[in-house]
């Protein structure tokens, strides 16, 4: 019997893939959402004048305009429920409704935390069993974003699980259930509300998160402020580029630029990463003492606009060298962002074939003379005609040693290549960009056409 309840919610399984798009059609993420999250830097001990801070930091260090416009209060706000179940919130939060209205007063968005299980990962009061009611309440709050993590729900799956062994995936079928059925219930409230499902990548959530309505799906465990940690979940998000595009994220989880864990060289390749991955940019910082520095990683514009690039294209790995990785992200107009990464723990040089990474060229239609003058007063060099390389000489002339030299011809096409991070033109050698790149490094590349 107690199950009777899941098994009803296992039904809407079928309705799943009617799921699937409404979100983008409601216009939800369709590029990675960007903000903060509380829970990298204040974790249990996050307040409501935090939140307010943080706010008020995101419109005055340029961050919102920078496209940063959620403010996530994640784990640890849940107080108790009443008679009615209606759950309120603890003392560290006493009026949720008057926090979303003054984040929302700043041009931000206000987005929260719950869990499909009894209680949430911090041990809290979460959702199960009160979806629907905890779906009004957040909207009643005018809440944007909801980030639900399985927490206490894996016992219920293991439960599950026991009480069905005829079934191996039982479990499995427990988990999309509880997603879609929150899904649901936003749905229901009518107010557009992006939907973070976090899971750790349990049953390749990649392959269904956007199935039961999720907008961006967590793909590994939490993320740690340390180089070792960031790499390690970085790195491995190649094989998941086809999941990914408008509407529907794979989330790396948050950033931790700024928690001075890491040194410059291995945030800006945090960043770097994250932007060529698509990923959900949600800092994770202090944001009422940032250095500098850090706002310059955080708010460098030319790399979020490849994280946010309207194509919605999730980059892969283009090569692997020992500790010299190159990885490639398609964008709109034909470009691609690249990225020389060095793992290991010294400077190396790095090469790039521009070739290699499928951006083609444009024609130059003008005319230019590509030639030399020889001593005895002959014209050497090689015209262009639709791409191939044409050598000629023409023999000396009573006014060819003082006129200008004319040949019909085009140069040879070339690719625009900028340093992302200097934003310095790139000057390519036959075709092949050379670069330096720090210990734990990165060089950022922006190749177009």
């Amino acid at each position: 019997m107690r199950w009777m309840m899941l098994v009803l919610s296992l039904a809407m399984c079928g309705a799943a893939g009617a799921q699937r798009d409404m979100a983008l059609e409601a216009g939800l993420a369709k590029t990675p959402p960007m903000g903060w999250n509380s829970w990298n830097h204040f974790a249990g001990k996050v307040t409501e004048q935090d939140v307010k801070d943080a706010a008020d930091a995101l419109v005055s260090s340029g961050m919102r305009d920078a496209g940063y416009v959620y403010v996530n209060i994640d784990d640890t706000w849940e107080g108790e429920r009443d008679a009615q179940g209606v759950l309120h919130t603890n003392k560290k939060f006493p009026d949720m409704k008057a926090l979303g209205e003054y984040i929302h007063a700043r041009g931000l968005k206000f987005g929260i935390y719950s869990s499909p299980g009894p209680r949430t990962c911090a041990r809290f009061l979460a959702s199960y069993g009160h979806e629907q009611q905890d779906a009004d309440l957040y909207a009643s709050w005018g809440v944007d974003y909801l980030k639900y993590d399985l927490c206490s729900f894996g016992t219920l799956m293991e439960a599950g699980i026991a009480d069905h062994p005829e079934d191996p995936d039982y479990g499995n079928k427990m988990m999309k259930a509880a997603y879609l059925k929150m899904r649901a219930a936003l749905d229901k409230t009518g107010r557009p509300i992006v939907f973070s499902l976090c899971q750790y990548g349990h049953d390749d959530v990649w392959t269904w998160g956007a199935s039961v309505g999720g907008n961006l799906w967590r793909t590994t465990g939490d993320i740690q402020d340390n180089y070792a940690s960031m790499t390690k979940i970085g790195f491995a998000q190649g094989p998941l580029a086809q999941y990914a595009g408008p509407g529907h994220w794979n989330d790396p989880d948050m950033l931790e630029v700024g928690n001075g864990g890491m040194t410059a060289d291995e945030y800006r390749t945090h960043m770097s990463l994250w932007a060529l991955l698509a990923a959900p940019l949600l800092a994770g910082n202090d944001l009422s003492k940032m250095t500098p520095e850090t706002k310059s990683i955080l708010m460098n514009k030319a790399v979020i606009a490849i994280d946010q690039d309207r194509l919605g294209a999730q980059g892969d790995r283009v090569s692997k060298d020992g500790d010299l990785e190159i990885w490639s992200k398609p964008l709109s107009g034909g470009g691609r962002a690249v990225g020389l990464f060095n793992r290991g723990t010294s400077e190396a040089g790095m090469s790039l074939k521009l070739s290699d990474v499928g951006v083609v060229a444009k024609r130059d239609s003008g005319q230019r003379p590509v030639a030399d003058r020889s001593a005895d007063g002959a014209v050497t060099g090689a015209s262009f005609v639709g791409g191939s390389e044409v050598a000629f000489r023409t023999l000396a002339t009573p006014w060819s040693k003082t006129a200008s030299v004319r040949v019909s011809g085009r140069e040879p096409a070339r690719l625009h290549v900028t340093n992302v991070w200097t934003g310095s033109a790139v000057v390519d050698t036959n075709g092949v960009v050379t670069e330096p790149v720090p210990a734990h490094g990165v060089v950022l590349l922006r190749v177009e056409p």
